[in-house]
């Protein structure tokens, strides 16, 4: 929270016509083109991220494919995750994201100018239509995130357990699967302190669909986290 209050009274000269401009964005998207929409935001998220004394640290962005369509498999480490992505993302994402987050003012614009998918965990039925949603949205040529550990891990730079029904999007797709390690994503937004900080993101190598599809899912969860937790190490 500390630092959400200096992201703001940093840019406080800029935040009413942001705010504006953001709520204008996220009730008719359809209106805007995806460079239109995912410029606006990186500049929103870089001025924020200065502000709030978080510096983004990006390896492997040659990586990301630059024309096929993709999804992104992160580790989740805290609420400020996205954020991180954003910044040194250059191609436009979606997120799935739990419905709950939309409660939340601010992410709710955000991740509806996004194009954004609600998941519902409790309902096994809008679960199954999200993995279709997602499938067809990466078919026609939008990317993706999904969080395959489901919620925070709140270990700091430790992973948990990556979900195997995560995947399932990625194989209806036949889509490149691209791991993303990030590190000290979780100090911003879930430790109460205003120090700098880095957070690295680093994106792996993407994992082709001829190289997974006779994978189980778990086997390709499993793949993804050990490559991941090997980065980490790597770097910390």
């Amino acid at each position: 929270m500390k630092r959400i209050i200096l992201m703001v009274l940093y840019n406080l000269p800029f935040v009413p016509f942001w705010w504006w401009r953001l709520c204008r964005i996220a009730r008719h998207p359809e209106r805007y083109s995806r460079k239109e929409r995912w410029d606006f935001l990186q500049r929103l998220t870089r001025r924020a991220n200065r502000g709030g004394r978080v510096k983004i640290e990006v390896h492997g962005a040659e990586n990301i494919p630059p024309e096929e369509n993709f999804i992104f498999y992160p580790n989740h480490q805290g609420l400020f995750d996205v954020l991180a992505l954003i910044e040194s993302c250059p191609r436009f994402f979606a997120v799935v994201n739990k419905k709950e987050v939309r409660r939340v003012p601010l992410l709710d614009q955000v991740f509806r100018l996004m194009g954004a998918i609600s998941i519902d965990r409790e309902d096994i039925r809008q679960s199954l239509q999200v993995i279709n949603q997602v499938a067809e949205a990466v078919k026609a040529g939008t990317n993706f995130l999904i969080f395959a550990e489901g919620t925070r891990s709140r270990k700091g730079n430790v992973t948990q357990e990556f979900k195997g029904g995560s995947f399932k999007s990625a194989y209806k797709a036949k889509c490149p699967v691209v791991p993303v390690a990030l590190m000290n994503a979780y100090i911003p937004f879930d430790r109460n302190t205003i120090e700098p900080v880095t957070v690295r993101v680093v994106y792996l190598p993407p994992i082709p669909y001829e190289e997974y599809k006779n994978m189980k899912t778990v086997e390709l969860a499993a793949e993804v986290r050990s490559r991941i937790e090997s980065t980490i190490a790597s770097f910390c």
